[in-house]
């Protein structure tokens, strides 16, 4: 596919493009945005396309992860946006009820997590402060499979270890 080709291609799926983006985002501020930046990284990326396959579907693609990435992003801040007319900006506390028993159970919760050996201990604590499989992998050198399998481990001896907390 030319240059030509894929701008043509890019340029044609615009509208439908702002149209899911506003489904993700429920703005068109927003969505419109959201599909710039999708556009801007689909050209950026266009040597990663591979001709004779569903273009819509891979443009789609690259739109549904940058938003993913960016809600991560506004959840791990733990800031968020008010839509109203005056936009405030909202922080979320850590800890939304701090009463004592929520502060025993999360210590109780911490202190299992904490007697993990560390082969599982890491992976699963970096995985619960938002890191992705391949940076985990990244940082321990080990492959992804086996991040995947650790933290597997570490969710299932921590069930074996706290049971009055499984959903029933």
């Amino acid at each position: 596919m030319s240059t030509l080709e894929f701008n043509t291609a890019l340029i044609d799926l615009e509208s439908y493009l702002k149209s899911f983006a506003y489904q993700f985002t429920r703005n068109e501020d927003d969505a419109k945005d959201l599909t710039q930046e999708t556009m801007m990284k689909a050209f950026i990326y266009r040597t990663y396309y591979t001709p004779k396959t569903n273009f819509k579907a891979w443009v789609f693609t690259i739109m549904r992860n940058i938003f993913i990435n960016q809600y991560r992003r506004k959840v791990k801040s733990k800031t968020i946006f008010d839509n109203s007319e005056e936009s405030y900006l909202l922080h979320q506390p850590g800890h939304a009820d701090n009463n004592p028993n929520n502060i025993l159970l999360e210590k109780e919760i911490n202190h299992q997590i904490n007697s993990l050996d560390e082969e599982f201990k890491t992976p699963f604590k970096m995985h619960c402060d938002g890191f992705k499989y391949k940076e985990i992998a990244d940082d321990l050198k080990i492959p992804i499979g086996t991040v995947k399998s650790r933290i597997f481990i570490a969710r299932q001896k921590l069930m074996n270890l706290l049971p009055e907390y499984q959903n029933n």
